[in-house]
């Protein structure tokens, strides 16, 4: 099976700057609380001649829709538009932008190349400064459109934050279908917007805890054939599936090391669950704890020299931090209720978690010493967080009641901004379950 990450190649052209004023260069501010979002005009993406373009329009509303979902972009209504797209496109007219209160202008232009391949010429310029701030150019096949609507998206984020983007990336993610007590699981993997949807298990086996190697080429997972639980790899160029191990007793929660060379993993021998790490190349094996109590969840700080856990060595699932090699740990969470599914954001900064108290589920976000506790999201049942690769964004599903006598249940994956703020439903063809996002798109 090929990888759908889409081949292409590009070049970076510079141009010239506009002569203006200096000033305060135009920046969306990204800290802890809900920002303004930048008032952004997208005119379509127009050909040389200046006819509008059905590849250029489909790329425009991709990339608009990836702005305005990370809720610090405001993309402003065409209507408004004064200059038309093909004119702005050569020379944009600031004084018409600024008249419509846009700060930040992206145009661009579409042509032929003699191999029957599209160009994007794209412009990103600052209105008031009157200056152009970013210009790239991509050369792709029309099949290619909307990675490269989402490679310029996350161009457009990261020269206005400062901070890399997290469109071009997929989310694997479980499939469901079916009775309460019956769910047929798949193994499925979408783009982050959910467009490019795809089914990599055929269904004939439980498939759980999807996670994706730091290198992109494969997916760790559980998954029961015939009723024994085993962890398996999926690379995801050939289609390939192999056990990881055949491990006496159950298997839970795999995930990869930073350098991908190692899964940890959560294994249960004698009525008791340690955490074990496994070398990928060697497939040896090593106990990272050993204790008399329930060890699961590992997952690594994106240096590799800890990891964070759940236990119920206290009496009820608590957080702990230990060593990359193990040894003893240090508990970091004290609140009321149980905590557990402890994720470390890509940026080392913060474990996302999920916390239940009082009939009530949350997704919450602390400090790896265990300060700076932040709930941002309650319902009935949350579970399995996961950060996109830029630490901005959170992952979830949520689990509510359906069906006669509300006996079955429905699952949907939603994401929110680490703030709290900007919660976005993500469309999947069935039930979607236990998330996980991918690094950037190689």
């Amino acid at each position: 099976m090929k990888n759908i990450a889409f081949s292409f190649m590009f070049a970076v052209f510079a141009l010239f700057a506009l002569s203006a004023p200096a000033q305060a260069e135009l920046r969306v501010v990204v800290g802890g609380e809900k920002a303004d979002p930048l008032p952004i005009a997208i005119p379509a993406f127009v050909t040389a001649s200046g006819a509008p373009d059905e590849l250029g329009t489909n790329m425009v509303a991709v990339i608009t829709k990836n702005l305005q979902r990370s809720g610090l972009f405001r993309p402003l209504n065409p209507s408004s538009f004064i200059q038309p797209a093909a004119a702005a496109a050569q020379k944009p007219n600031f004084g018409e932008w600024r008249t419509i209160n846009a700060e930040a202008l992206a145009t661009g232009l579409l042509s032929k190349t003699p191999d029957g391949k599209t160009r994007v010429e794209f412009r990103l310029w600052d209105v008031f400064g009157q200056s152009q701030m970013l210009g790239t150019a991509y050369t792709t096949t029309n099949t290619n459109w909307r990675r490269i609507a989402h490679i310029i998206s996350d161009a457009i984020y990261k020269r206005l934050t400062g901070e890399n983007g997290y469109f071009d990336t997929r989310l694997v993610y479980i499939s469901e279908t079916g009775p309460g007590n019956a769910r047929v699981k798949r193994l499925a993997i979408m783009d982050q917007d959910g467009f490019n949807h795809r089914y990599l298990t055929d269904g004939s086996a439980l498939v759980l805890t999807p996670r994706f190697s730091p290198t992109m080429q494969q997916i760790t997972y559980m998954a029961y054939y015939n009723n024994k639980p085993r962890v398996y790899l999926y690379d995801i160029n050939s289609g390939r599936q192999s056990v990881l191990g055949d491990f006496p007793g159950m298997t839970f929660a795999p995930r990869f090391s930073p350098d991908g060379r190692k899964v940890v993993m959560s294994l249960s021998k004698n009525g008791n669950s340690d955490i074990y790490s496994m070398d990928l190349g060697s497939r040896s094996t090593a106990r990272l704890t050993n204790d008399a109590s329930i060890n699961t969840s590992p997952t690594y700080a994106p240096d590799g020299r800890r990891i964070a856990f759940e236990s119920d060595r206290s009496g009820k699932q608590q957080i702990y931090v230990m060593d990359g090699s193990g040894g003893s740990a240090q508990r970091i969470t004290f609140g009321e209720g149980r905590y557990a599914s402890p994720v470390w954001s890509p940026r080392g900064d913060l474990i996302a978690f999920i916390k239940m108290s009082k009939g009530q589920f949350y997704l919450g976000v602390i400090k790896p010493d265990g300060s700076g506790e932040r709930l941002i999201k309650s319902a009935y049942h949350i579970e399995g967080p996961t950060w996109s690769p830029n630490g901005r964004v959170l992952a979830f599903f949520t689990e509510s009641p359906s069906g006669v006598r509300r006996q079955g249940r429905t699952s949907r994956i939603h994401t929110i901004d680490l703030t709290g703020f900007n919660e976005t439903p993500v469309t999947t063809p069935l039930d979607g379950s236990d998330p996980a996002w991918s690094p950037l798109n190689p």
